[in-house]
Order: C-alpha cells, then sequence, then structure tokens
C-alpha cells in the first residue's frame, strides 16, 4: 500500500496571498503614513559560456539543472546565463514589499521565469523586522547574492558547499534582529516555512519533487569592520514521492526489506544542515571560506564541504584562486536484500531493487576543485570574469556532474572553463 500524497500548490499559493497584501497595502498606505509610497525596479543578469572537458556526463552550476557543459554540448550557455528583475516598493515607513523573478534554465530545460523573492516587510523598530512570502534560505555566505554573480568573487559559489543545499528559497516568515556592539553588529534571523522543488532524474526521465515540511532555519551574522562571519542551523521534513515505489517493493520482501525501507525512504524523513563561514576583505586583498554538513537520513546520504578564497585586487582586475572539497559522510553502497534463499522467480526483482539503490547511493558526491580566475570590472555595473577549474573526483563517483551516461567512468577527473559577464542595472 502506498503513502499518502503530501504535494500541494504552495508557489501559487504564496504569490496570490503576497500580491493581495501588497494591493491592501497600496490602498491602506496613505491612511498609515503621510509619506507617498515609493517604487523601484531593478535588475542582474549573468551571460555566460562554459566547456568542460568530460564528454559523458554535464557540469551544471546546480544539481536542479537537467544539462550543461560536456556531454550535451563542448560549450553551454545553460550553466550560468540569467536574467532577473526585481520590483521593491516602499509603502511607508515600516511596510515595504519585494517581488523578483529570474528566469534561468531549470529542471524542465526551460528558461520558464519563477518567483525567487516576494515578501511583504514589516520593519517594527530599527532593530527588528518581520517578513512573509517567499525568501531565500539564509544558509549561507552569499545566500542573498547566491544568484547575483556581479556581487560574487567567483563566476559560481562553490559547488561543494553550495551544492549541498541546492534548494534556494522557502515559502513562511522570517524575523531578524539587528544588534549593535560599538562599530560592529550582530543579525539574528529566524526563518520558518515549507516549499516544494522539483529536479531532473538521473535517468532522465520524469523530474522529482522534493516536499520540504516544517523547515525552521537560524542564522547569525557578526560584522566589525573588515570581518564577517557567519554561522546557520537548519532542519526540515523531507518526501519524495517518487521513490515510494521503490521503497514499498522493498517492503514486499519482509524484514530485511523493511529495514532497507526504514533506513533509505525519504518519506518525512528529518534532514539538517550546519554551516560556518567568514570573510576579512579590507580593501586590497579578501578572504573568503565556508564549511557545511548536511545529513538527510536516508538515501540522499551525509555529506561535508568546505572551500577558501584568496584574492587581491589591482584596480579593476581582481585574480583569485580557490580549492574545495566535498566528501560523503554516509555509505556510498550496501549490500540490500540479500539473494540466499530466495524464491528463483524473486531473485531478479531483489537483483534490480539492489541496483536501483546502489545507483542512487553512488551519486552522492565526493570531488575536490582547484579554480584560479580573474574579474575584470570593465565598466561600472558590468565586470568579465574567466575561470578554470581542475576536478578531481573520489574513487566510484562522479562529483556534482549531471546526466551522466552509461559509457561514463567514475572517478578520474576533468577541467572547466567559464566565462562569463555579470551585470546590475
Amino acid at each position: 500500500m502506498g503513502r499518502r500524497s503530501r504535494s500541494s500548490d504552495i508557489s501559487r499559493t504564496c504569490f496570490l496571498v503576497a500580491s493581495t497584501a501588497i494591493a491592501f497595502l497600496c490602498a491602506g498606505a496613505h491612511a498609515q503614513d503621510a509619506a507617498t509610497p515609493t517604487f523601484s525596479l531593478s535588475g542582474f543578469g549573468t551571460v555566460g559560456e562554459v566547456y568542460s572537458s568530460e564528454d559523458h556526463a554535464d557540469f551544471t552550476a546546480s544539481s536542479l539543472k537537467a544539462k550543461g557543459a560536456g556531454y550535451s554540448n563542448d560549450w553551454s550557455g545553460d550553466v550560468d546565463s540569467l536574467l532577473a528583475v526585481q520590483l521593491t516598493a516602499n509603502l511607508t515607513t515600516k511596510l515595504s514589499a519585494t517581488l523578483q523573478i529570474v528566469s534561468d534554465e531549470n529542471y524542465a530545460n526551460s528558461y520558464r521565469p519563477h518567483v525567487e523573492w516576494a515578501t511583504i516587510k514589516y520593519q517594527v523598530t530599527p532593530e527588528l523586522s518581520f517578513r512573509v512570502g517567499r525568501t531565500v534560505l539564509p544558509f549561507f555566505m552569499v545566500s542573498d547574492s547566491r544568484a547575483v554573480g556581479y556581487a560574487n568573487p567567483w563566476v559560481r559559489p562553490p559547488l561543494e558547499v553550495y551544492n549541498l543545499v541546492p534548494i534556494t528559497t522557502t515559502d513562511g516568515l522570517d524575523a531578524s534582529y539587528r544588534l549593535t556592539i560599538g562599530a560592529a553588529t550582530n543579525t539574528f534571523q529566524i526563518t520558518a516555512g515549507q516549499s516544494d522543488k522539483s529536479f531532473p532524474t538521473p535517468s532522465g526521465g520524469l523530474p522529482e519533487t522534493v516536499n520540504i515540511r516544517k523547515l525552521r532555519a537560524f542564522s547569525d551574522t557578526f560584522e566589525d569592520g573588515f570581518l564577517t562571519a557567519h554561522v546557520s542551523y537548519g532542519d526540515a521534513r523531507l518526501t519524495i514521492e517518487q521513490l515510494e515505489p521503490l521503497f514499498d517493493a522493498f517492503r514486499l520482501f519482509g524484514p530485511q526489506g523493511v529495514a532497507i525501507d526504514d533506513k533509505y525512504a525519504i518519506d518525512d524523513k528529518v534532514a539538517s544542515f550546519v554551516g560556518v563561514g567568514a570573510s576579512y576583505d579590507p580593501g586590497r586583498w579578501f578572504l573568503l571560506g565556508e564549511w557545511g554538513h548536511v545529513d538527510t537520513r536516508s538515501i540522499l546520504g551525509a555529506s561535508t564541504g568546505w572551500y577558501g578564497t584568496a584574492g587581491y585586487r589591482f584596480g579593476k582586475f581582481t585574480p583569485y584562486a580557490t580549492y574545495g572539497s566535498v566528501e560523503a559522510d554516509s555509505a556510498r553502497s550496501d549490500p540490500g536484500l540479500a539473494l540466499s534463499g530466495l524464491p528463483p522467480t524473486l531473485i531478479g526483482t531483489a537483483i534490480g531493487l539492489n541496483a536501483a539503490l546502489n545507483s542512487t547511493l553512488s551519486a552522492i558526491a565526493v570531488q575536490r576543485t582547484m579554480s584560479l580566475g580573474t574579474r575584470w570590472d570593465f565598466a561600472k555595473h558590468a565586470a568579465l570574469k574567466v575561470q578554470l577549474d581542475h576536478v578531481d573526483l573520489g574513487a566510484g563517483s562522479h562529483g556534482v556532474l549531471v546526466n551522466v551516461q552509461p559509457s561514463f567512468r567514475p572517478g578520474g577527473n576533468f577541467d572547466v572553463f567559464s566565462v562569463s559577464v555579470n551585470f546590475v542595472f
């Protein structure tokens, strides 16, 4: 018997609620504040091309993308290219609203725009604020500007850390409190919500959807002069309904199948993340690094990633170097169902189930990347970046590659060359 479906159209509900709230707030703005509401439109984008020397799988900027550079195309403009617009409304001295729409390649190989931000913010005091709607998860140092290439030194944030949690948004509410301590500031943020996100399957079939419920996240950012430090923690309950038939089939094999289901099924499983990061930027040079650990307590496993970046500014040029690593903290294989004692008619089914289980476990990323790049700020609001990545894959791993073909050989190494123009307006 299958499990009960939990899917819902959260995105549409969030958008309708936010839109309705904005309409009411605009209508009542004059009654709450004598100031006239103001509106501003801004945006950002990236035009990029990426080459990968691995021709039996695709390199992408996120595991949520279906394809990239390598197998699908030697050169791909889909890895990093995107366009975003943002509307900000200051309705009163305390009320504001933000709507950000982003168009980039998604799991369905399309550039269909999606809502990245849709929030109403109420500034209770200069220190305390509340937001409701769709917000970005505050897990990383550059969570808010993760997609804004112009704001970051690299072509893309290091995947060894940022692919630990490829889902970027949640629908719900958050609160933040900003405390001034002498010349330093400390901002504490609490987030609660839920989300649904589709991602491509390794087989290239219909996309799967991860349902995220009861999400809660805590982050703290400390800023003092040139130093910024960030810590975060979050947990949520995950469900992927498309995997339920696989584990229902395991359960039919009795106690050993039930044990496999209990250990690996993604059915309301608690997943957690903890992260630490810091940067030091006195102007001429900068250091930046992050560490993160995710544990899904399921077939998606547990992983730890980290990176360090150093850069130096020569006028409009900023060369930089990055080293990153991600390791599996859980088993990447399992004996599965014992074949001995099974009726001959069930052995073939058991072999197939074991293969499906181990195919997913082996996909847990293990890799190390050395990156060298430079940024040229050739215009007031535009920068050209060039980056070369050398990736060493762990034994038996395809790292963060997607669209892996049967001819792919795990382990080994490959190179990625990226060029992009980042701009804001």
